[in-house]
């Protein structure tokens, strides 16, 4: 009986070690996008494998759908991991987005795997709403084609500033270092005209695993990182960033107790500091921070918080809070860039439901000034979207 206790004990803690370092581990969000047949579905599944996030039932059922709806012959057809749909193992393309959560010692992740169809557009700009960095694929054998521009401007339209240019098939092109070069010269010229910050760039065979989790003597040429520890330590930190936050609900569970709920959007914000209320201009100092039914002293981007004030100052649903030193502009009349994704087209004068952070409001589209073309970012003129 003693020994099964501290079977259970020992059990028990390893568990609440476990849990308490997942805790203090940073997560990153992705998308994979790029053009149909880059290996998107594929590369997902690889990383899946290689990071070990597959229990052995998940690994048994994967070799029995390999053989079923594969497309690799008798080996392992990572795609089906993300590929779920009926549609799309029949034809062997992604339609909707997938989502998947893994973890490494260092990181934990959560990967949206987005389709290369045109047709399918708007489902890789639902995935690329949330992400931090974009993985945007490229087959080796056939380069940049026009889908890559198309995902590469739609990724930097929703404000991603960080791309891993992930050049894979390289086994098919026998690891060719001046073709991968090539490549890269050719989306380096592309990227220029869009806004990021940084694009990394990594060769990688998703099929056969080559620089994925660990470079192979046939990618030696290769000095950088492997995809997944390009992914473990890209940094994602905005502490330069203004604080913004909407609010997204009040709590007033008695008369003495008021607090003010919402996501932090931008920033970093913690106890004393001077907040402003938005529209209504009120400032308060912040009385108190907490994540659920913990005090902090600090929170960061993306962290759900709810906050008390030292003055009662009217805040509601809709209303955006900033920093005192920092306000954000406010506007009735505003430039946008716009992802059009409907297949009625609008002309001005159309008017629209907007919904910005937590609130809907009535708009109206008072001009089209011009539209993109998708290869060369050029601006054309134009009456309607």
């Amino acid at each position: 009986m003693k020994k099964e206790n501290n079977k259970t004990y020992n059990t028990k803690k390893q568990v609440d070690e476990f849990i308490h370092s997942q805790e203090n581990l940073s997560l990153l969000r992705f998308i994979t996008c790029g053009s149909v047949d880059d290996g998107k579905s594929t590369l997902i599944g690889r990383v899946l494998f290689e990071s070990q996030s597959l229990f052995d039932d998940q690994i048994r059922a994967l070799k029995k759908d390999s053989k079923k709806h594969g497309t690799q012959g008798s080996d392992i057809d990572y795609a089906l991991l993300v590929d779920g749909l009926s549609a799309e193992r029949e034809q062997g393309i992604t339609i909707d987005v997938a989502y998947r959560f893994f973890s490494t010692k260092n990181r934990k992740f959560i990967v949206a795997d987005t389709p290369g169809h045109e047709q399918y557009t708007r489902n890789m700009v639902t995935g690329a709403s949330t992400a931090d960095v974009a993985v945007i694929l490229i087959d080796a054998r056939k380069g940049v084609l026009e889908q890559t521009k198309r995902h590469s401007f739609i990724t930097s339209l929703v404000g991603i500033k960080k791309v891993i240019l992930a050049v894979n098939k390289m086994d098919l092109i026998n690891f060719d270092k001046s073709k991968y070069e090539l490549i890269i010269e050719e989306f380096m010229l592309f990227a220029k005209k869009l806004n990021f910050d940084f694009v990394y760039d990594v060769p990688v065979s998703a099929l056969n695993g080559d620089n994925v989790l660990k470079s192979t003597e046939a990618l030696s040429w290769f000095k950088g990182p492997s995809l997944i520890a390009l992914l473990e330590t890209i940094s994602i930190e905005n502490f330069n960033k203004v604080f913004i936050m909407p609010i997204q609900n009040v709590v007033r569970p008695n008369l003495d107790y008021r607090a003010f709920c919402g996501r932090i959007s931008s920033g970093v914000v913690q106890n004393g500091d001077k907040i402003r209320s938005l529209p209504s201009g009120k400032i308060a100092k912040i009385q108190s921070i907490a994540i659920g039914n913990k005090e902090v002293k600090k929170a960061l981007c993306d962290q759900s918080i709810s906050i008390t004030l030292d003055s009662e100052i009217d805040i509601s649903r809709g209303d955006v809070i900033c920093k005192d030193n920092s306000p954000i502009e406010t506007s009735n009349i505003f430039n946008v860039d716009l992802a059009w994704l409907s297949e009625i087209e609008t002309h001005k004068g159309r008017n629209y439901i907007a919904k910005i952070g937590t609130q809907k409001i009535s708009c109206q589209i008072t001009d089209i000034k011009y539209k993109f073309d998708i290869n060369t970012l050029d601006k054309l003129p134009a009456k309607n979207i």
